[in-house]
């Protein structure tokens, strides 16, 4: 047999035993060492252990949607994750980002629409935590009062996260992180209201912070991680927009990272929304 022929029949037996584990075939028997009731007990035995790990993995990415179902729920939605969409590496902490998807498909879960979007502000943070350093480049921020706006971008922090919500993801988050009465009022009486939020998620020293933000504000920095100019940035924030206010805010809390010159050979994006 030669070495791509052995290649390929390893490879087929990985994938029929990767499915058997996750009980989405049979018992390749053929294909494997033990048999009969040794390799039953065998499977179970990892079945039960790749259950309990996924879970772990996704109890340390996920809290808030942890608070908010509960360990018994979190635990079946955690072993579900794990059929339906399995690990493709051996990093558990490199999976579970179809969780957010996950739990809106789930009908039992329908009368908790939130959850969601609470998962993907859970997420956020895992990345923006995970995120490259970047350090601000001061210097950088001269050219502001040196050059129009149409020839500047300001860059974002590699951590920052943005997510807008049709549901109160930032008061969520701080009543289960928090645990406090007063929490707990303001988010009952948001869910009330139907408020909506959006957020950044940026990182001071290596700890995540969420900070609610108002729609001008939040147009402004989706335009500036999408590599856009300050003059078309400025556009998207529309008037209600205060620059001063939001740098000081940014520099703060770290999601600045440096301004940079658009390089005049550079093709002009055509951006349709601001035509």
């Amino acid at each position: 047999m030669t070495c791509s022929a052995e290649r390929r029949t390893e490879a087929a037996r990985q994938s029929a035993l990767l499915a058997t584990l996750r009980g989405a075939a049979p018992v390749p028997s053929a294909r494997l060492a033990e048999q009969g009731a040794r390799l039953q007990l065998g499977l179970e035995a990892y079945r039960a252990h790749a259950a309990a790990a996924a879970e772990r993995a996704l109890a340390v990415a996920y809290p808030t949607l942890l608070a908010l179902v509960g360990a018994e729920d979190f635990g079946r939605l955690a072993r579900a994750l794990w059929c339906d969409a399995p690990p493709q590496r051996g990093d558990l902490a490199q999976w579970g980002q179809d969780l957010p998807t996950f739990v809106e498909a789930q009908a039992d879960l329908a009368e908790w629409p939130y959850l969601g979007d609470c998962a993907r502000l859970d997420a956020a943070i895992v990345q923006c935590e995970g995120a490259a350093d970047a350090v601000l480049d001061r210097d950088t921020l001269a050219w502001l009062a040196e050059h129009p706006a149409e020839a500047l971008r300001l860059r974002l922090a590699p951590a920052v996260q943005l997510l807008a919500s049709r549901w109160p993801v930032a008061a969520l988050h701080a009543a289960h992180r928090h645990d406090g009465d007063a929490a707990i009022a303001a988010v009952r009486e948001a869910l009330a209201t139907g408020q909506a939020e959006s957020v950044v998620v940026g990182r001071t020293a290596w700890r995540a912070d969420v900070t609610p933000v108002d729609a001008p504000v939040f147009a402004w920095m989706q335009a500036l991680q999408a590599s856009r100019t300050l003059a078309e940035a400025l556009q998207r924030a529309g008037r209600g927009f205060d620059f001063s206010a939001w740098l000081i805010q940014a520099l703060q809390r770290g999601w600045l990272w440096k301004a940079e010159l658009v390089d005049e050979t550079e093709e002009k994006h055509h951006d349709p929304d601001l035509a």
